[in-house]
């Protein structure tokens, strides 16, 4: 099974902590949508042999697509690729963005999952990330959404933001219990070099992060997750009646994906591709029938070290058998040699030699990972 990333590099404005490609200008939108037309069509071949699980629809914000440019890219895709009955098809929305009619749309449309941007519940942190939206519009938005008959549908949530305390914390969280939200991926707030928070902090317009309230609210974020009953599938992602994100999964689990529009990745096993993250240089290449792309060939330590670095993270962990049998001995050896002390101190659980992170492991996950690395 495949999956197909596009992503819609166009936002209303700019989030001050956000480094993903974008534009605040919508001119290029337009040019944009018949440019991934004809990425479509030059690249329509690369799953010839193979059905698409998952499409999602990434950003920027693919919400400000208006109903005839989603129509026009649905019906590219159903012509190009053999898409399954069953797909999971998800686009990323802004609360702002979600009104009535934009809902009934969207269900019109082969879009079954909504990923909503919430990032709190809480005005004053949506003010200090400089979000577009209002705490009543996000709540409003999955409210409608709900009611036009979305069932799949995951929120996005940050903590660790400066002035919000623990109490606050949990009011975000169980603010979202309450919505019967079927899944949340939660993130800490990250400062990103030559992000606009970035420089706010380094001139010290407002206040930095702190990491130690970032680890304590990601405690208390896997403490309440599982007192509300919801699975740790990955260690940002969370979920109930096994509503697992098909394409997120898809990337943990070492599956094929085509990624399209500026910036967006392609991963193809023994190669990583990446598109310019630029909208004129693509629109330019595309309009001239050129792919606006680098590739990479992954040697044998980068395909490891990536195995190592997503399947750690996942509830299905990283598998001795998987790496014996994909990758020469010596990757083992080393794998077994530096997992050891991890999981003597019990921050690695093993069983049948699989391995995955304890509760404390999840802790210092990344720490782990780079251990692990083959260098």
């Amino acid at each position: 099974m495949a999956g197909i990333y596009l992503h819609i590099p166009f936002c209303k404005q700019a989030c001050n902590y956000c480094d993903f490609h974008f534009s605040t200008s919508m001119k290029m939108k337009v040019d944009f949508v018949q440019a991934i037309i004809q990425e479509i069509e030059l690249r329509k071949d690369v799953f010839a042999n193979e059905f698409i699980s998952s499409v999602y629809f990434g950003g920027g914000t693919p919400s400000l697509l208006s109903k005839e440019e989603l129509d026009t890219i649905f019906e590219k895709l159903y012509k190009s690729f053999k898409i399954d009955a069953d797909a999971e098809i998800t686009l990323e929305a802004n609360p702002d963005d979600l009104t009535f009619e934009k809902i009934q749309q969207l269900k019109d449309s082969p879009v079954n999952r909504l990923s909503i941007g919430v990032q709190s519940f809480r005005d004053e942190d949506l003010k200090y990330m400089n979000r577009a939206h209002t705490t009543i519009e996000a709540l409003n938005s999955i409210k409608m959404a709900q009611d036009a008959g979305f069932q799949n549908i995951t929120i996005d949530l940050i903590y660790g933001t400066p002035g919000m305390s623990n109490e606050d914390w949990k009011h975000n969280l169980r603010k979202s219990f309450a919505l019967n939200i079927p899944h949340i991926s939660s993130y800490a707030l990250t400062v990103e070099e030559k992000t606009p928070l970035y420089y706010q902090i380094l001139k010290k317009n407002i206040g930095p992060v702190d990491e130690q309230q970032s680890a304590d609210q990601f405690k208390i974020l896997m403490d309440e997750m599982l007192r509300y009953g919801y699975e740790q599938y990955e260690i940002s992602n969370f979920c109930k009646d096994n509503l697992y994100s098909k394409h997120n999964s898809s990337y943990w689990k070492k599956d094929h994906y085509l990624g399209l529009g500026p910036s967006a990745h392609s991963y193809f096993g023994n190669s990583r591709l990446w598109n310019v993250s630029n909208n004129v240089k693509y629109i330019k290449a595309l309009s001239a029938s050129k792919l606006p792309l680098v590739k990479e060939n992954l040697n044998t330590q980068d395909m490891y070290n990536e195995y190592v670095m997503t399947s750690l993270r996942t509830k299905w962990g990283c598998s001795l058998i998987e790496i014996e049998k994909d990758y020469p001995m010596s990757f083992s050896h080393y794998f077994k040699a530096q997992i050891k002390s991890h999981e003597m101190n019990g921050y690695i659980i093993e069983n049948k030699g699989v391995y995955t992170l304890s509760e404390t492991g999840k802790l210092i996950a990344d720490r782990i990972t780079s251990d692990l690395f083959f260098i």
